[in-house]
């Protein structure tokens, strides 16, 4: 495992992370807490030392599991873990991956991180997020002076923002960037899904000069488009109805077999194409880490292993450009995306 370490802080992380909302919502299938918890000791052995977790993922149980998979390897392991959705008033209003209210007030947020410490058995969260920010906390000078005072407290040693829950939140991303300097911000970014996340690190990094944003990387998750780069798919392929695959068109299937099948030049020898889809998001040195749907041994296995694996070469980087600038092949998608996406619709800077 090769490892890459955020600016500015002494935080070093594993090229590949584990994200824990695989094993702790159901959104993915069902585990119980010794199936989840024998990944993760699964995950360390292989490398992995970051866990990325959420208040919010199954209703705190996410950052218990971290507490109870690592009781005494706290100073082996990174954690990042994410606070904004006030579950303890609405969890009961929870349908599937639906949104609940959130609450970014300064008590609250200060109290949720308490909260998130003493479920994690731990005295300082290693990335602290603010679980999909709008572009109202983006603008909150507030928010933004807590989580500074949270760092010179040492109860977090870094911050930054997770951005969705969809793709899309462009320009919340670039204003968080430029305006906040976040540590981190993690957001979806794939090879088959390269727009906003390429524009927003782009834009976020030079608007106001390179050096000004130089210490925000990133982490990026749904690292294989919902499963579709691993290359298991198939026409035939059925999801069950509590998997949140269940409920997308078959469309989207369809259309993403005939991509994977233009992006077969990249598998050979010691890379498959699950590991291919990691290394060409590695190949962006702005990517701290990559947080692949992690949900059985063979899978975590396989990306585990792909920061050893064969990096693209500049080749083939190309040629993955010049065929997602043609849609893969693909003809009539309309992409649909959540958030500010023309600045247009943000609020002029303060």
């Amino acid at each position: 495992m090769k490892f890459r370490t955020l600016p500015e802080t002494n935080i070093r992380v594993s090229e590949i992370g584990f994200g824990l909302w695989t094993i702790s919502t159901g959104w993915w299938g069902q585990f119980t807490e010794g199936e989840a918890i024998g990944l993760m000791h699964q995950a360390l052995d292989f490398g992995i030392t970051l866990y990325d977790a959420a208040d919010t993922y199954g209703n705190g149980y996410s950052e218990e599991l971290i507490a109870r998979a690592f009781p005494k390897q706290r100073d082996q392991i990174v954690i990042a873990t994410k606070v904004g959705y006030n579950f303890y008033d609405h969890a009961l209003e929870r349908r599937g991956q639906r949104e609940i209210p959130h609450d970014f007030s300064v008590g609250f947020i200060r109290e949720a991180v308490e909260k998130a410490l003493t479920r994690l058995h731990t005295d300082r969260i290693d990335i602290l997020q603010l679980h999909n920010i709008r572009m109202e906390q983006v603008t909150d000078d507030a928010l933004w002076g807590l989580m500074e005072k949270l760092q010179q407290e040492g109860k977090i040693l870094s911050y930054g923002a997770a951005l969705g829950p969809a793709i899309g939140w462009l320009y919340e991303g670039i204003d968080c960037i430029q305006r906040r300097r976040p540590h981190i911000v993690q957001h979806i970014y794939n090879m088959l899904e390269q727009h906003p996340g390429r524009q927003m690190m782009d834009e976020g990094g030079a608007t106001n000069g390179a050096a000004h944003a130089s210490r925000t990387r990133y982490l990026i998750r749904v690292t294989h488009s919902s499963g579709m780069l691993e290359g298991k798919y198939t026409p035939d392929t059925v999801f069950p109805p509590t998997d949140h695959r269940s409920h997308r068109p078959k469309s989207w299937l369809i259309n993403g077999l005939k991509k994977i099948e233009r992006l077969q030049f990249l598998v050979g020898p010691g890379r498959t194409l699950g590991q291919a889809a990691l290394q060409w998001l590695l190949s962006d040195s702005r990517i701290v880490s990559c947080l692949p749907n992690i949900y059985e041994e063979a899978q975590l296995r396989e990306f585990a292993a792909a920061s050893e694996s064969p990096a693209l070469t500049p080749d083939e980087l190309d040629r993955v450009g010049e065929l997602a600038r043609g849609n893969f092949g693909v003809d009539d998608e309309t992409p649909h995306y959540k958030g500010t996406m023309t600045r247009e619709e943000a609020p002029a800077a303060a």
